[in-house]
């Protein structure tokens, strides 16, 4: 899951149509992705709950939330994700979006680190006015 996120934030498509699985990848909008790539300011990924996906596991699920911001609306994609492994390789199936509130974009102190990830305290990131 993480690096599906990570290839969302840098705009790399290619990873993210070889990682999804094959029986739900016809389905994919390739343009759609690339468009919602660059166009969001992405802010932090969030995995709340992971179920089987071990080495000796042939199936997983992880849930998450991703933040981010998109045509100066932030958003929380809060979703329960689907992985199959094929060949040693996870890839990803399919996943269910989660209808609970969550806040769409992390909150943190001004000297704590940035819910983006980006290693720099909030007020010197996200924070900035």
């Amino acid at each position: 899951m993480r690096s599906r996120y990570t290839a969302y934030v840098r705009g790399e498509i290619d990873y993210l149509l070889t990682t999804h699985d094959a029986s739900s990848r016809a389905s994919v909008d390739r343009e759609a992705i690339a468009r919602w790539s660059r166009e969001t300011q992405w802010l932090g990924l969030e995995i709340r709950d992971v179920r089987d996906g071990g080495e000796l596991d042939e199936r997983g699920v992880v849930e998450f939330i991703a933040r981010g911001v998109t045509a100066g609306r932030p958003f929380a994609q809060h979703e329960r994700s689907q992985f199959r492994k094929h060949d040693g390789a996870w890839f990803y199936v399919d996943g269910k979006a989660i209808r609970e509130p969550v806040q769409a974009i992390a909150t943190a102190g001004r000297n704590e680190p940035c819910p983006c990830g980006s290693g720099k305290k909030y007020k010197r990131c996200h924070g900035e006015s």
